[in-house]
């Protein structure tokens, strides 16, 4: 549990969210269903080009503490993004929300909202929010505590009964502005290997009543974010603060099928090694001791004669690539050069230094390892940074940061390419994160709080419904969450 206190329960149960990538739902334990935004399945799908213009975007919302995230395929040539499916209301009304590691609320598009997208080319249909149309849903008014949570402090101008209003501007422009409600979500809950019940939760989450800049775009258009975000307010603390869950989630990304875990709750299986979290930033921020390429230490002085701060890390599942400041990259490029002499380096869409190789390029190329505290080290291996974009021709996935900090550093942010084939575990109660190379494929074990029985999460591949995506070969994710009931 949280720091709530401590609570008797006579029993407790495992919500299991089986996360797929399709329209046709196999199996029993199902509840989100999680699809790429950009397609899935082969080689050179999209654009490596967009790939890099999504992580721009992205960096700017980072930048500005907010950003969308849930990455699956750690191949930027499939995919860089995933959006789910959430139940809200009384009747239940489903809604496609991106899966965002970083940011902290949950919000939708509501009913008669200005500049919302009403059709998306990602073939699935919108819906809006209508509190009206729900018989459990309330407005959250100024004066109620989840509304201070939220900005951290009363609103001065607050009177009795005034909406609790929000308002959003990510880096790239875009924006969105409503209210807060809270109203009733729908979940399957697992009592024991492959049996599930339903279960409410009561969760406040945003009404956006107007959005402007990408968000209003029909491209890549959902239904809204929800955030898995460090704040009070995001879905997994409201559901800690509730006793329901420890604040505690997991991903592991299979760089190979595809798919692969997302889970929330205490993982046993496998154990990790942690490192602590940098206190006090928006983002989940590593100390970065140093960078191995093969066996070698980089050299990397911190600042000015060595004498500054120390170099930190994002861990970002939800960027496609990974991002270097300019002397890391630099000497990063030059190790993997010395390796292939004779290898003619091209680019392409003047952004990516790429090459032609026939043989195998994880005997050929290094794995560039990074040293953290607590020796975790993250290893990351050719056939990750390495991606494919046709036959034979390969690009490196390795980008200069550009990015700085507010102390000045250049920042590193380390993407699918660099967290794929590892369980990830992000640890909020004990402010840590820690990884473990693994078979994303197989499954992991969760642990039942009241029981203390271990459940088996097993992740799956299927193929993708030929309409309305268009046949692709994509991935699942399953996301499980230790759920406590409340019963004394």
């Amino acid at each position: 549990m949280g720091s709530g206190g401590r609570r008797s329960f006579g029993v407790s149960l495992i919500l299991l969210l089986l996360i797929e990538v399709v329209c046709v739902v196999k199996g029993n334990n199902v509840v989100f269903e999680v699809h790429h935004k950009y397609g899935g399945g082969a080689k050179g799908k999209a654009p490596i080009g967009v790939l890099k213009a999504h992580d721009s975007k992205r960096h700017g919302r980072v930048l500005a503490g907010v950003d969308f995230q849930l990455g699956g395929d750690g191949s930027p040539t499939n995919t860089a993004l995933y959006y789910t499916k959430i139940t809200i209301g009384t009747p239940p009304v489903d809604y496609h929300v991106q899966v965002d590691t970083g940011s902290d609320i949950l919000w939708v598009n509501c009913h008669k909202c200005e500049k919302c997208p009403t059709k998306s080319d990602l073939g699935i249909s919108l819906m809006q929010y209508n509190l009206k149309a729900t018989s459990t849903g309330q407005l959250v008014t100024c004066d109620q505590e989840f509304c201070g949570t939220v900005f951290n402090t009363p609103n001065p101008n607050c009177k009795v009964g005034m909406n609790c209003e929000y308002a959003v501007t990510y880096g790239d422009g875009s924006k969105t502005e409503g209210y807060f409600v809270r109203d009733t979500f729908r979940f399957d809950r697992v009592t024991g290997n492959r049996q599930t019940s339903p279960m409410d939760g009561s969760v406040a989450f945003g009404c956006s009543a107007k959005q402007s800049g990408e968000l209003g775009s029909s491209s890549q258009a959902v239904d809204g974010i929800v955030g898995f975000g460090q704040a009070n307010t995001s879905i997994l603390s409201q559901l800690s603060l509730a006793g329901k869950v420890k604040k505690i989630f997991s991903h592991c990304l299979d760089s190979k099928k595809g798919g692969g875990i997302f889970a929330m709750g205490e993982v046993v299986q496998p154990k990790v090694v942690t490192a602590p979290l940098v206190p006090n930033q928006a983002h989940y921020n590593l100390i970065l001791k140093g960078v191995q390429v093969s066996d070698k230490n980089l050299d990397l002085p911190t600042g000015l004669f060595g004498i500054g701060p120390p170099r930190r890390a994002i861990i970002d599942s939800g960027t496609t690539l990974a991002y270097l400041p300019a002397d890391m990259y630099e000497k990063v490029i030059s190790k993997i050069m010395e390796l292939q002499p004779k290898m003619q380096m091209h680019m392409v869409e003047d952004e990516f230094k790429c090459f032609w190789y026939t043989a195998n390029i994880d005997d050929a190329f290094p794995v560039i390892t990074f040293q953290f505290e607590n020796s975790l080290s993250l290893q990351v291996y050719p056939h990750n940074y390495l991606f494919e974009v046709r036959d034979t021709e390969y690009c490196i996935g390795w980008q200069v940061s550009g990015m700085q900090a507010k102390d000045g550093q250049e920042l590193t942010l380390l993407g699918d390419i660099a967290l794929s084939d590892k369980l990830v575990v992000y640890d909020l109660d004990n402010q840590t994160i820690g990884w473990a190379q693994y078979n994303c494929s197989s499954s992991i074990k969760v642990k039942d709080e009241g029981s203390d029985n271990a459940y088996d999460v097993v992740a799956h591949d299927i193929s993708l419904d030929p309409s309305p995506l268009k046949a692709n070969v994509v991935s699942v994710l399953m996301f499980v969450a230790a759920v406590l009931s409340l019963f004394v």
